[in-house]
């Protein structure tokens, strides 16, 4: 959400000069230029994107006084040691809130966020668009940026159809985001100036659902505000930035994934919420896992899942892998056959479990990632991506696709929220 800060807070704010966004998490940004169609009259050569290991060079460089923190998925304690460097380097440290990065818009808003990625909050998001429909709204998703490609083309976007993710170029990332809701027939906006995006949005719908990225803050100030916890990992609760601050903002915190926790577990993660927000309502979803209809009982599989709740999100395997071990199948370590890029993530995420990220920002990516899945020697691919990965490479394998779903199973229903909008 650099971008979306700069855009908000910087761009015609003649008080400071911005010299340079640096990149971290996503692969491939570093090297690039803000253009200045996008950064407004005060950068007419743009803004250059650099990998955050140069920010010391930076800031000895430019004479940097001030460093605004801009992205998320980090625990305090990352955060703190992040902030302690930029301290030692002589500057000053921000951290940008609501006031100054929220926008409001005409319509109705429900945002959804998380305390962490993997948390299940598009599978939440799904549900409260078809819940908002059987109410009579007309939903309309926006959906927090991915700005992997030429940015000049990417300043509002609208997905209507499957064939919008060919025409945009998407990554495997973006379509794993975009293809479920546009499958249900889910107008879907994302972009890179998000004024520009709600203006759009807003002419196409009654109410804007917010479906955040990462564990981040909402871009639009929400009329219901929804944060997503997963069960299994209570504890990251108040671990995590910006994902405690979503609890404290919250009105309805989801504990999804509860089907996978005990009674007193949940309890627990309960109590935990409460402790941080007294005023939320909690309420709690199971997480269905459904597979295609295809006998996999002994038979050896290679499991994909979606790559950011695997790699920054922390947890070692997915629903593709819990789906593949109920089904009785023969898990393969795709690891001793992973090349390039997926290679260097084992290295890079040492938490890693056996199964194989969805990684595809780009071409490269996505050529080791075929590579990959070609070379392991297992008769089938169990992916719990939610993007077809055969309408972007060569598996050599047959491909069995996992679905993931919320269903409510306790707490005041999802629908009453909706109620007062």
């Amino acid at each position: 959400h650099d971008f979306h800060n700069f855009n908000v807070f910087f761009r015609d704010n003649e008080r400071y000069e911005v010299v340079a966004f640096t990149a971290a998490q996503i692969p491939g940004i570093a090297g690039r230029v803000y253009p200045s169609k996008l950064a407004g009259p005060l950068y007419p050569m743009g803004i250059p994107i650099y990998d955050e290991e140069k920010l010391p060079e930076i800031v000895e460089r430019e004479g940097v006084r001030l460093v605004v923190f801009s992205y998320s998925d980090l625990t305090h304690v990352e955060l703190m040691n992040k902030a302690s460097k930029v301290l030692a380097l002589g500057c000053d440290f921000m951290l940008l809130g609501p006031r100054s990065t929220m926008l409001r818009s005409r319509k109705k808003v429900v945002a959804v966020t998380a305390v962490k990625t993997g948390a299940g909050k598009s599978t939440i998001s799904r549900l409260l668009v078809r819940l908002l429909r059987e109410k009579g709204f007309k939903p309309v998703v926006v959906r927090h940026p991915m700005p992997y490609g030429v940015l000049e083309k990417q300043v509002v976007q609208r997905f209507a159809s499957l064939d919008d993710l060919d025409r945009y170029m998407c990554s495997i990332e973006e379509r794993e985001e975009f293809e479920p809701h546009l499958r249900e027939g889910t107008l879907v906006y994302a972009g890179v100036d998000y004024e520009l995006v709600l203006k759009e949005a807003e002419t196409d719908g009654d109410v804007i659902v917010w479906d955040g990225g990462n564990n981040d803050m909402p871009f639009y100030w929400p009329d219901l505000h929804i944060t997503v916890v997963d069960a299994t990992r209570p504890e990251l609760i108040t671990n995590s930035y910006p994902g405690e601050t979503n609890i404290h903002m919250s009105d309805v915190i989801v504990l999804h994934k509860a089907d996978k926790v005990s009674k007193e577990q949940l309890d627990k993660a309960v109590e935990m919420v409460k402790s941080v927000n007294p005023r939320a309502e909690v309420v709690a979803t199971a997480s269905k896992i459904r597979m295609e209809d295809v006998s996999l009982r002994g038979r050896k599989v290679v499991v994909v899942e979606d790559s950011p709740s695997v790699t920054h999100g922390g947890m070692s395997v997915g629903a593709g892998y819990i789906a593949a071990v109920n089904a009785g199948a023969s898990i393969v370590d795709p690891r001793p056959y992973a090349v390039g890029t997926i290679a260097k993530l084992y290295r890079e995420y040492p938490h890693l479990g056996p199964v194989v990220p969805a990684l595809g920002y780009t071409e490269e990516q996505l050529k080791d990632l075929g590579e990959t899945l070609r070379r392991v020697e297992a008769e089938l691919i169990v992916s719990a991506s939610p993007a077809d990965l055969t309408r972007l490479i060569e598996c050599g394998k047959p491909v069995v696709r996992v679905w993931y779903e919320a269903e409510q199973v306790s707490g005041t229903p999802l629908s009453s929220f909706l109620s007062r909008l």
